[in-house]
């Protein structure tokens, strides 16, 4: 899909370890939920949009979450900050009890 919009191998391989992450947390911390990517279209830039979501227990504390260096498991280390890093957009809506929903957006440097 990616290579399809002109996306670089650095950026391919930036998008396939943020999918990774968002992925393993699913699995994690929910046991189960989806990940879909689609392409999308903006101002003329083509993406790719994936959206990671789960109804597991959520994230009771967003800010600390989000901080570096904070892990409660033995993922790639890079956590959710890290994974926004790797994306132009990332949006994180979650509550204690509703699950989770991730949505990045990496978009083609072409």
């Amino acid at each position: 899909m990616g290579a399809g919009l002109g996306f670089s191998s650095t950026d391919l391989t930036l998008l396939a370890t943020a999918i990774s992450e968002v992925a393993r947390n699913i699995t994690a911390y929910a046991g189960e939920g989806e990940v879909s990517l689609r392409v999308v279209e903006r101002a003329g830039r083509s993406g790719i949009e994936v959206v990671a979501s789960d109804d597991g227990p959520g994230i009771d504390d967003v800010e600390r979450a989000m901080q570096d260096g904070f892990t409660t498991g033995n993922g790639l280390g890079l956590g959710l900050p890290g994974t926004r890093r790797l994306v132009d957009e990332f949006d994180l809506r979650t509550a204690p009890g509703a699950g989770t929903t991730i949505r990045l957006i990496k978009w083609s440097r072409g």
